[in-house]
């Protein structure tokens, strides 16, 4: 047996896409993540970004790299254990910190090895993780690396949760939840988890990495989006959607953090974020709470859409966030749609198994801040005739 074999299969189905005209995963975006993109020498609506907020290309997000390149280079060449601790990678730490009303953070390279860390060096030999069935890799990931045992509840179900909670009475308990879950833009029980943990003296973690800057009066997540932020313990999101960059954080209570400070190994054994992500960030927090205008644009944009869509025929599932989803239920339409849209200048995303299960397969579709009405207009029109031409609607 070829350790290797396994990667034929692999290059079958991709070539047999690209063949067809149905590969559109790793396209080459010529320009910044915008509500508009070169792709291949097309220009086209770009309906497919977590750019939320649209502050990957803010010049005050640009100038504020800039100047921490000049200050600092281009990177750390270390770890923050060891070489790599800037002072703006603790101020970010302070400013998340009080940003999401908690004791204390700690800033992560990657929103994917935020989770990985954090999990794995909280959930313990005698602990359970307990997490959505919709849960983002990240987490099934982290729960994978940790000593502990995992369970999963069906997807926002409240009595299969309260199930397993009474099944592990006498362990450990973390409930690992997506705030908005990233294919189907529907937002977690909070208020019903947060009530079950307690009856059953279990913590509460949150992966608000679609929810920060979009969900709550403040842009704060979801706990803010329902009065609950005293009552999570663990706030975690990601520098990669909202606040334009790359990378990721938790927020807690100060001896929670310093623990996953000094035993999260993904933190521990990574070079540590380079300077100009971490500037990057900072000025999106700043704008973030100073021009609330962007938030209150995002969600015309998403009820325009979230009504436009329905109009149209469009299953949308559960949706009520900036992510809307178009439930085609088969992978070969998926491709087809997503083929057809595109050249009708529309960027969406194809979402098929193993992202989502059999039989639920989507195009994701998501908005910005950014986008005019004329170019949503625009998107639905396509929508329009790409579905009668397919039989869809």
């Amino acid at each position: 047996m070829d350790v290797f074999e396994k990667c034929s299969k692999i290059r079958e189905q991709t070539e047999g896409l690209r063949t067809s005209g149905h590969y559109f995963f790793f396209r080459k975006i010529e320009t910044p993540q915008d509500s508009e993109v070169l792709v291949d020498g097309r220009r086209v609506i770009m309906v497919g970004s977590n750019n939320y907020l649209g502050l990957t290309n803010h010049p005050r997000v640009k100038e504020a790299a800039i100047r921490a390149i000049e200050k600092f280079g281009s990177g750390c060449a270390g770890s923050r254990f060891l070489n790599g601790n800037l002072e703006i990678h603790e101020e970010l730490e302070i400013k998340l910190a009080r940003f999401f009303r908690k004791e204390a953070a700690i800033v992560f390279a990657t929103g994917y090895q935020t989770n990985l860390g954090a999990i794995s060096a909280l959930v313990g030999r005698n602990d359970v993780a307990i997490i959505d069935k919709y849960d983002h890799a990240s987490i099934i990931d982290g729960c994978r690396l940790s000593f502990g045992q995992v369970k999963k509840f069906r997807h926002n179900d409240m009595n299969d949760l309260e199930r397993i909670l009474e099944s592990v009475v006498e362990k450990g308990k973390l409930i690992i939840v997506d705030g908005v879950f990233s294919m189907e833009g529907d937002i977690a029980d909070l208020p019903s988890i947060v009530k079950l943990a307690k009856a059953y003296g279990a913590r509460v973690m949150v992966d608000d990495a679609h929810a920060v800057g979009v969900l709550g009066e403040g842009g704060r997540g979801t706990a803010e989006h329902f009065a609950l932020e005293d009552q999570v313990d663990l706030i975690m999101g990601t520098y990669s959607k909202s606040l334009a960059a790359i990378g990721g954080f938790v927020a807690g209570s100060r001896e929670v953090i310093d623990f996953i400070k000094h035993t999260g190994r993904s933190m521990i054994f990574s070079a540590s974020l380079p300077p100009a992500l971490v500037a990057s960030v900072s000025a999106a927090l700043d704008i973030i709470e100073e021009e609330p205008q962007l938030r209150i644009q995002l969600w015309k944009n998403t009820h325009k859409m979230l009504q436009g869509y329905k109009a149209l025929g469009y299953d949308t599932g559960t949706s009520e966030t900036p992510i809307i989803p178009i439930i085609i239920k088969d992978s070969i339409k998926v491709y087809e749609m997503c083929k057809r849209l595109f050249e009708k200048g529309v960027f969406v995303n194809p979402v098929v198994t193993p992202a989502v299960p059999p039989g639920r397969e989507l195009l994701r579709t998501s908005y910005m801040a950014t986008h005019t009405e004329e170019q949503l207009d625009r998107v639905l029109d396509a929508f329009e005739k790409v579905g009668k031409q397919m039989g869809l609607i």
